[in-house]
């Protein structure tokens, strides 16, 4: 299946047409789709009118350097700050790492989105692209506070999906931009960056996004096109029954399959239950590649739908918001 990018910040018709493609389930946000609160209700609105309900409409709001949607928003600090508030009062954190999650998916849910890709439950480490965005660089703290944050996720009726499986943090290079090769062994991977993964299984974590890095003691594929990370170890050895996603298709490292064709079905074959195509200008190859999605990951991806949440009006005569955005904020003073 497909999560789609949309160029701008009302519904196109050539793009409406896309919605209601076979294997389309759903429509990723970004920056350029957020003009303000009213305008992104309107483009909620647009959207469900086309594709319906069960439609998914999702966004990357992790905070600090990476959320899409800011004027109207709450201003996330990213999750490096509590990681810091961490090595001073353990406690703390935990309760933070909670109340950063409430306070993201309420606001989401609120504004009609479904779901944010969040966690980020690599490790701090140095990498290019996670840099901030990781809690902490110790696999212990990023695992008790990614599952505090899972936690807090689905208090605000929000599936949880974590990323970069198994752990993008421990590499240099930037996906986004060049192929990514982290050379260290499975049993240091398991000792170190899948750790966070495994707490927040425990938290009953729904999803996973999977890395565009290539990890050769395991697999001469990247992590998102490979069996043995999906099948063997992500579903086989943890356990895991949630849905699968890629990255996106259009990232420099993807581009080891090839096109936009072998790059989705790749994905697919590895055992993908939703692939990403973020920009508009792929959308139309995705879907004409996209093969028919089968029972089991229509059933995984479904569950990603948001529960039923509190409107904007609801959400400012919370007194309990009051005090959360409060104090989340208060942790970039």
């Amino acid at each position: 299946m497909l999560l789609i990018g949309i160029a701008g910040t009302e519904l196109q018709p050539r793009e409406a047409a896309w919605l209601t493609a076979p294997g389309v389930a759903g429509v990723i946000f970004f920056s350029r789709n957020y003009a303000s609160r009213e305008q992104l209700l309107a483009l909620v609105e647009s959207i469900r009118a086309v594709a319906g309900e069960d439609f998914l409409l999702a966004v990357d709001q992790e905070g600090g350097p990476v959320q899409r949607f800011r004027d109207g928003f709450t201003r996330l600090p990213a999750l490096t700050k509590i990681g810091e508030v961490y090595d001073r009062d353990p406690v703390e954190a935990v309760r933070l790492a909670e109340e950063h999650a409430w306070v993201m998916s309420s606001e989401l849910r609120a504004s009609g989105v479904d779901f944010s890709f969040a966690p980020v439950a690599d490790l701090a480490r140095g990498n290019a692209a996670i840099g901030t965005r990781a809690f902490h660089a110790d696999p212990a703290i990023a695992g008790e506070l990614v599952h505090a944050y899972v936690r807090g996720m689905h208090l605000g009726g929000m599936a949880a999906v974590l990323k970069h499986f198994p752990g993008h943090g421990s590499v240099a290079a930037d996906t986004h931009k060049a192929q990514a090769i982290d050379p260290r062994s499975l049993e240091e991977i398991r000792q170190n960056d899948l750790r966070p993964f495994v707490e927040a299984f425990h938290a009953h974590a729904d999803a996973i996004m999977m890395a565009h890095v290539i990890y050769p003691a395991v697999d001469d594929q990247p992590a998102g096109y490979s069996r043995r990370w999906i099948q063997d170890i992500l579903r086989g050895e943890l356990d895991f029954q949630g849905a699968v996603i890629s990255d996106d298709i259009s990232m420099a490292a993807a581009g080891t399959a090839g096109g936009v064709r072998e790059r989705i079905h790749a994905h697919l074959a590895a055992g993908c239950d939703l692939v990403l195509a973020c920009f508009p200008e792929v959308v139309e190859e995705a879907i004409a590649a996209m093969p028919s999605p089968s029972p089991a990951s229509m059933q995984r991806v479904a569950s990603l739908r948001g529960a039923i949440g509190a409107t904007w009006a609801g959400l400012l005569d919370n007194p309990q918001r009051d005090r959360f955005v409060a104090r989340v904020t208060a942790m970039d003073h």
